[in-house]
């Protein structure tokens, strides 16, 4: 297989819409929206304004199928790139709207917005690498992290070793360190171009 060529499903995906199979805009929407509205709704904070970046994320990509780049990254990346670029877009029009409406007499202070940005764009790429992420390292971290479970109690509600459940804590807990530690300007979720 030559390296940085798409999988094949993502290629067939993109043949299909490019056709304009709507059965192939049903099977996209079905792998991809929980991850669209989840990653449109922790950087949007706002359950409606998600639906609509869902929508929006949908309809670009039925829209404009050939706009998916395989050298670029995964079909799942292009997705959440667009994703966070609308939720970015969104963010920054709501705000352009509120003080153009003077909105509770407050003006938005643009560097205030912008550090929202960078916190929901850090906040979205952990969802991305978590829900990413190899099941067992997911598995591991839920255990500890949302069900409170140490080490011992990991290994033991996974059937393996506490040596493998702390060695998928730690990979899990790397990987998630990446979502805060990689620059953000000129970034985007992993494995895909820029942010804007």
């Amino acid at each position: 297989m030559v390296k940085n060529a798409p999988p094949r499903w993502d290629r067939r995906m993109q043949q299909r819409l490019a056709r304009g199979e709507a059965a192939a805009l049903g099977e996209l929407y079905d792998r991809f929206a929980s991850l669209v509205h989840s990653q449109a709704n922790r950087m949007l904070d706002d359950e409606s304004a998600a639906d609509l970046v869902t929508r929006e994320v949908f309809a670009y990509v039925w829209e404009n199928p050939d706009a998916y780049d395989p050298k670029q990254g995964s079909m799942r990346a292009w997705v959440a790139r667009l994703t966070h670029r609308e939720s970015v877009q969104r963010l920054r029009r709501t705000a352009a709207a509120q003080e153009d409406e003077g909105y509770d007499g407050a003006v938005v202070d643009p560097a205030e917005l912008e550090e929202r940005v960078r916190r929901a764009t850090a906040a979205a790429r952990a969802d991305y690498i978590v829900a990413s992420m190899p099941a067992p390292l997911r598995a591991a971290l839920e255990l500890a992290y949302i069900q409170r479970r140490d080490y011992r109690q990991t290994a033991t509600d996974l059937g393996v070793t506490e040596d493998e459940a702390r060695r998928r804590l730690r990979l899990g807990l790397q990987l998630l360190s990446t979502a805060h530690t990689r620059p953000l300007e000129g970034s985007s979720p992993p494995g895909y171009g820029r942010l804007l």
